[in-house]
């Protein structure tokens, strides 16, 4: 079962990945989603790259999570994990139009997922992690605003709300696994010459990629305990 399920969600990981590429690529998004002239279709990454890595993650997505009733909701983060951490790559911004809705709509695949069993206190953990975490960055941005952005502060409330479904072991991990890897890649760049210490990195892909290594190794399902 766990392997038919990690067949369809590469598959749709490749839509997904295909659709997420397109969409960052035409990012800044105009208010009627105007075409390009030529009829041109613009993508943030050339072909394969993105649609085959969406694929692997959400086959890593299913074999962490099976057939459960929370995979939806992780799937979901998965794909709009891709879409942020492209927009902030290239633009250094993480756009409300993906993080706020994205918020929404975990709330609501996580309550999906807690209703058949009634795993409430593991959603009511996740929406309090979500609000301390929010909490947490916005104090932090206030104090060194050139480290941290708004977008960063609202970015921490979505992977509050699914690192405190896992456990509050998982929120304290992944709040600062984030600092790590961009620690980590921050001295890499530098090692290689590809940065100067003076230089601002996007603090999203680092945020997303730390709270991703805590839900593939630190954090138990909420379903299983």
């Amino acid at each position: 079962m766990i392997a038919l399920v990690a067949v369809v969600a590469g598959v749709l990981g490749l839509v997904v990945g295909f659709l997420v590429n397109r969409a960052a690529g035409r990012f800044p998004w105009a208010a009627r989603g105007a075409e390009p002239h030529g009829g041109a279709q613009p993508r943030a990454v050339r072909l394969p790259l993105v649609e085959v890595a969406t694929a692997a993650l959400f086959v890593l997505t299913a074999i962490r999570f099976g057939p459960s009733a929370e995979l939806p909701a992780f799937l979901y983060l998965a794909g709009a994990a891709v879409l942020l951490t492209l927009i902030d790559l290239q633009h250094r911004l993480l756009p409300d139009r993906v993080v706020l809705p994205s918020v929404a709509i975990g709330v609501v695949l996580l309550a999906v997922a807690a209703l058949p069993h009634g795993h409430w206190p593991a959603l009511i953990r996740g929406v309090s992690a979500g609000v301390v975490l929010f909490v947490l960055f916005f104090v932090m941005a206030l104090i060194s605003p050139a480290s941290l952005g708004v977008g960063d502060v609202k970015l921490a409330a979505l992977l509050g709300l699914y690192l405190g479904w896992l456990g509050w072991n998982a929120v304290l991990l992944g709040a600062v696994a984030g600092f790590v890897v961009q620690a980590v890649l921050a001295l890499g760049l530098l090692a290689t010459r590809r940065v100067g210490l003076r230089s601002e990195l996007p603090f999203g892909p680092a945020m997303l990629a730390g709270a991703a290594l805590v839900i593939a190794f630190g954090g138990s399902s909420a379903l299983l305990g």
